[in-house]
Order: C-alpha cells, then structure tokens, then sequence
C-alpha cells in the first residue's frame, strides 16, 4: 500500500484505524495485526478491501497450497498472512520505510514452521523490478492498492513484470473515484479482467485478471 500522509481522522467509522491491535480470524488461526496510524498513516491499518480478499481467499476461491504468492502494497500484511496460513508460499512487499512493521506483524501471526515460507521483501512499482525474476508468481495480490492515479503505470509495469502466462491477479478495492474506474480500463487493455466477488455491506469489489492471451474463462 502506497505510504500516503492524511490528516487525523475523526470520523467514528475511522475510529479504529486509532486501535493499536485488529483481531481477525481466518484459517483456523487468530491474527493480531498491530495498527500505526499516527507514525506510518494509511500503510499501517487494516482497510476493509484486505479483508475482504483474506475472506475470498479462504472461500477457496482457488488451490493455495503450494502456490507462489505476491502481495503488493501489503500495508499491516493481512492478505498476505492469511494466503501463507493457507498453504501459499508468500512475498509480501511495500516500500523500504514499511518494512520493519510489516515483518513483526508476519512474525507474530505465523507459526514457526510456516515462517520460512514467508519472504518480505522491498517492492517500490515500477523500481527495482530486477530482483524479482519475471513472472515468478502464480498469484498476484492486491487490497486497495488503485486510490493513487499517479502510481497506475507504475503498478502496470510491475503487474506485467510479474505475470506469467498462467499467473492470476486479484484486486480488492472500493471503487470511490473516476480514476479507480480509469484504472480497471487500463488494466484491461493489458488483461483480460473479470469481477469475481462483490461484498455489499463493505461495498468491495474483487477482480480477477490473466494475460489477455490466456484463453481460460475467468
């Protein structure tokens, strides 16, 4: 998740973003993630797309076991958490200044011999892409990640690094804004991109993209 400064917030429904702790349960495991707002803003708290994209991945919406897994933009780590609870192999990445609270969040909520199946690593879109071998990934992972127009090809560049021919990506995300939708068209000039799950009470949508070449419906 893009490190973004906002003003204090005062609104009840973003209340807690100001608790130290969100409990959730997913995968027969409870996961305390730690919350910062007031040092690292937006990348520190649980937003309602993560959790619903933890949800839909644990409906087993498709085999994790085994799978090789990236986050993007992870923020507090949750999707990431819960895709290596379920048996994925995970790389989960943010940006450098994130990285510390993002690895005590997975060292907390995984158990030991889970953990060395857990990388978190450095991922600023559209840098550094060379550490990451090209389409590595089988499933790319994405909660609220689209809010930031001037990140969009950045995001792109990264997406298309990281895709094979058999990759899946899902995105969560609320659509708020014009420049989300903006974004879906420019993603499907690339992919081929379906919605796939639809939470009305946190007014989520979840999108599922391939390579356009891949012929499997989605």
């Amino acid at each position: 998740m893009a490190l973004v400064p906002y003003e204090e917030p005062t609104g009840i429904g973003l209340q807690r973003f100001h608790k130290p702790l969100a409990t959730f349960s997913f995968a027969n495991h409870t996961i305390q993630i730690c919350q910062d707002w007031r040092q690292l803003g937006v990348a520190a708290v649980v937003w309602d797309a993560a959790i619903v994209l933890a949800t839909y991945l644990e409906m087993d919406a498709m085999e994790l076991r085994g799978c090789s897994a990236v986050e993007l933009g992870a923020g507090s780590g949750l999707v990431g958490i819960v895709a290596a609870l379920l048996g994925a192999h995970v790389t989960i990445t943010d940006r450098q200044v994130v990285l510390e609270f993002l690895k005590s969040n997975v060292r907390a909520n995984l158990p030991p011999h889970i953990q060395p199946k857990v990388v978190v690593k450095e991922l600023t879109w559209g840098q550094n892409l060379g550490s990451f071998p090209p389409g590595e990934f089988d499933l790319i992972l994405g909660a609220d990640i689209i809010y930031l127009e001037e990140t969009f090809t950045d995001l792109l560049q990264t997406l298309e690094h990281l895709c094979s021919d058999h990759s899946v990506i899902l995105l969560a995300c609320r659509i708020r804004y014009e420049r989300d939708t903006n974004f879906l068209a420019m993603l499907e000039r690339r992919f081929t991109v379906g919605k796939v799950h639809y939470d009305p009470e946190k007014d989520v949508h979840i999108y599922k993209a391939r390579r356009t070449s891949q012929r499997e419906d989605l």
